[in-house]
Parts: structure tokens; sequence; C-alpha cells
């Protein structure tokens, strides 16, 4: 069920891009789909502009086609006349030419060295897609590839988190480097979960921070903030002003100025008291 909820969640991602790509390119044409679970091939699963459905739930296998060369070489390429390319295999000229398209530029969703998808833009005339359009459509493929790294990084952390707390729960739960562990995952956590898109995926992020941060059974409302508490996490761990506002996407100053609303909400005169008092409060692990 999450690995449903997780492609759907990816195809969406899929097709934003592909809108984004007509929009800023003028292109008729976009299409795309990502590779299949085991098997060496993509699956032409999101479709936008196209006029028939020629080409919707068509397998791409690596190696043929424009498609699959691109998920061969994980690299961009282009053609200029689809049906008369020499430098492609030609297993999927009846769909294409059903739906009419001639130019057609295809750019791989590489993530962790590893092709995930394949987008594509065409038009129904055959000429040229300058450095523009591939650009455009590169840029395109970038947005799918940072989603997907965030949300696979969502799903690591997560697994961590849920074995971290349970770790907690045992008759050791109390041992340093298992809160250690769980203090870490709060923190990554919270520094990810704004990042996240999916509404779903956020809420679960959050919601597995509250846990972590109750563990131990705590909990008293201190007022301090969710920038406030994430700034804490990352001082917790160890991080410095700039450390944490890298992590956060912020400036090393708005760090300085939670760090000092947290402090002046807790009583607490240094970062580490104001750690200890959140701590005390439930607010975090």
């Amino acid at each position: 069920m999450a690995a449903d909820a997780g492609r759907a969640a990816d195809a969406a991602e899929m097709r934003g891009a592909l809108a984004r790509l007509r929009r800023t390119t003028g292109l008729p044409v976009a299409f795309g789909g990502l590779v299949e679970p085991g098997r060496p091939q993509i699956r032409i699963s999101e479709l936008s502009g196209t006029a028939t459905a020629a080409l919707r739930s068509l397998a791409v296998v690596s190696g043929n086609g424009l498609g699959g060369k691109v998920v061969a070489l994980a690299r961009p390429y282009a053609v200029t006349e689809y049906a008369a390319a020499r430098h492609i295999t030609h297993e999927y000229d009846a769909p294409v030419a059903r739906e009419g398209l001639r130019s057609v530029v295809a750019v791989p969703v590489v993530v962790r060295r590893r092709v995930r998808g394949v987008l594509y833009g065409a038009l129904r005339s055959a000429q040229p897609l300058g450095d523009r359009t591939l650009a455009a459509a590169v840029a395109a493929a970038r947005d799918v590839e940072q989603s997907l790294v965030v949300r696979d990084e969502a799903a690591g952390l997560l697994a961590a988190a849920r074995d971290a707390s349970g770790g907690g729960a045992g008759g050791d739960g109390g041992a340093t480097g298992d809160w250690e562990r769980v203090r870490e995952a709060h923190g990554a956590l919270r520094a990810l979960a704004p990042r996240i898109a999916d509404p779903a995926l956020r809420a679960e992020l959050l919601a597995v921070c509250g846990r972590l941060a109750g563990a131990d059974g705590r909990a008293v409302d201190v007022g301090l903030s969710p920038r406030e508490v994430d700034v804490l996490a990352w001082v917790a761990v160890g991080a410095t002003n700039a450390g944490a506002a890298e992590r956060l996407g912020v400036r090393p100053e708005t760090v300085k100025g939670y760090l000092r609303s947290a402090m002046r909400k807790l009583g607490a005169r240094t970062r580490g008291e104001a750690v200890v008092a959140a701590r005390r409060a439930g607010a975090m692990p």
C-alpha cells in the first residue's frame, strides 16, 4: 500500500513537470513514465496535450526506441524526424505516427545514478528542437529528480525513526546510543518536512516527529513555534548556527533569532539550557 502511494505521488510529480515543460517551451505534446519495479522498461503513464491514446501505457524497453536509448545511456537525446531517425530502433513507430509526432526530445530522470523515468517533449512538425527546449526539458527532469530524492530521503528517515523509537520502547530505551539516534532522526525529519510537497507524507513525517518527541511520555506546552523546535533539534545534536541554517534552508541570522526567542520562552540563558528545558517539556526527544 505504501509503495502504491509512493508511485502515485511520483506520477503526480511527473504530471506537474510535463505541464511546466509545455508551459515554458510551447511544445504541444509532453508525456512520460517511470521505470517499472524490477523490469528494464518504462511505462508511459502521463500524457499532456496528446490527441489520441496511442502512447498510453506503452512499455518502452531499455535500448529500444528513443526513450529506451535514453534509459540505456542515462542522458538526453533528440530526433528531428522520428520515423527516419538512424540512431534509434523503431519498435514504436506505429504509436508515434498515430499521435502524429515527428520531432521528439527525451530526458532521463536519474536518481543516485539510476534511471527512474523519462520525460518526452514533442512537435507534430519536423524541425530542430533548439537548446532552449532541451534546457527546459532537462530542468523539468531535474525537478522530478529532486522530488524523488526528497521522497526517498523521507522514506529512509521514517524507517530509521520507527526503528529508533521502537528501540526506545524496549528495556534499554534509555541507552545513550538509542536516544542519540532518536534525536538525530527527529531533527532530520523536522528539517525535511517543509520540503515535502505531498501533504499526506508531510503529515506522516510531522506525526512521527510528535511521537519521537513524546517518546518518554512528557508533554508540556511551553509555546515554542515549529521553527524554534527545528532550530533546537539541530542545536541538540551539535549543529552550529550556520549548520542549522544550512539544513533548514534559512540564514544564520534567522537561526539566531529563533534561538533567542526559544531561550526566552524556556527561561534559558544558554543554548544548552534551552535544549535541556525543551526536552524536559517534551518538545523534543
